[in-house]
């Protein structure tokens, strides 16, 4: 085995660039795992951009990690050498804060984030906390289970952690990295499902990924389209535009829920004569953990659910990440190792 891997470093906030690093061993509880392929997520942007809050720069960005496992820390019993697993934005909890207390572990005050408090997927190897880490179901390949393990058990676990029931009308806010993967769960948990995009190109999309009603925003009122079909139970917003959401909460049923799942840069605004009158709420949801993204991946094989992609190899991750961030991606970007190519 070599001595060095190539990883992707932010070396200073607006620069990504390619380094070798010594290949050191897993401590106690961690795993170090032979990357296959790492998904470039908008979230990435705090880690490159330097503007996460506490972020030490250098750093290897990176939190949809899937690869196969090559040494065990002391300590790890549950996971074996060769074993393919895939990491999150969620990749341990410190166990001692009050919300891991009170078992919420995945609004850990401290938490172990890849790409941020420790080094990512955009890299040959990563280590990672064993505890951080799920199994990958083998009927997915690696490229299509790393959009999934942030993208994917973010909307997930949104939508059925809403309290919603078969046959309610929600709506999905976007049709791009995360929207695209909110109206296939929505539709498939039996949902009557609405997405909400811009431009009347994009319908045949959402009817393809299963919508049963588009509105194009560029043609109507998604606040009085939805209204006139009765209100939504729940609507997912995924798309960042604080303009966009701040509205919608109008069209939502007595006791609807706005949930946000998409980071805008500006400000939502909004009325607070329908939170009031009719008990509507509007709140975020955060991915998962590691056994709740296992569970969104066995979702995803049942129901044959799989994100839209675009490969690239590994050493051109600032191209990639270009991409992401001028939204030109169809719809998440997957950067693949050599390892990833040969597997």
């Amino acid at each position: 085995m070599r001595a060095t891997y190539t990883a992707v470093e932010v070396s200073a906030p607006g620069t990504l660039r390619i380094v070798e690093r010594p290949v050191s061993e897993p401590g106690g509880g961690q795993v170090r795992i032979r990357v296959e392929a790492c998904g470039v997520c908008h979230t990435d942007a705090t880690t490159v951009t330097g503007t996460y809050p506490g972020l030490k720069l250098p750093r290897v960005p990176g939190h949809e990690v899937v690869g196969r496992i090559e040494a065990l820390g002391g300590g790890v019993s549950r996971w074996k050498i060769g074993q393919r697993v895939g990491v999150g934005f969620f990749g341990g909890e410190d166990g001692v804060c009050e919300p891991c207390r009170r078992g919420d572990i995945v609004n850990c005050q401290n938490p172990v984030t890849p790409g941020v408090t420790v080094d990512g997927g955009y890299a040959e190897i990563m280590i990672a906390e064993a505890r951080g880490i799920a199994s990958i179901p083998d009927e997915l390949t690696s490229v299509e289970a790393a959009p999934l393990l942030c993208a994917g058990i973010t909307t997930y676990n949104a939508l059925r952690n809403a309290g919603l029931r078969g046959g309610d009308l929600v709506a999905v806010q976007g049709i791009g990295g995360l929207g695209h993967l909110g109206v296939q769960f929505a539709r498939h948990m039996g949902f009557r499902t609405v997405a909400i995009g811009r431009g009347g190109d994009k319908e045949k999309l959402a009817k393809d990924l299963g919508a049963h009603v588009y509105i194009d925003t560029a043609v109507d009122d998604a606040a009085a389209v939805l209204q006139r079909m009765g209100g939504a139970r729940a609507i997912l917003a995924t798309a960042p535009s604080g303009d966009a959401m701040g509205p919608l909460v109008s069209s939502l049923a007595v006791r609807g829920k706005l949930i946000v799942v998409a980071v805008p840069q500006d400000q939502i605004h909004l009325s607070a004569f329908p939170l009031v009158f009719g008990g509507r709420s509007i709140y975020g949801s955060l991915a998962g953990t590691a056994i709740e993204t296992e569970d969104a991946l066995a979702f995803s094989v049942l129901e044959n659910i799989r994100p839209m992609i675009e490969t690239v190899p590994l050493e051109q991750a600032a191209d990639a990440y270009d991409r992401m961030m001028k939204g030109k991606a169809r719809f998440r970007m997957v950067l693949v190792t050599k390892d990833g190519v040969s597997a």
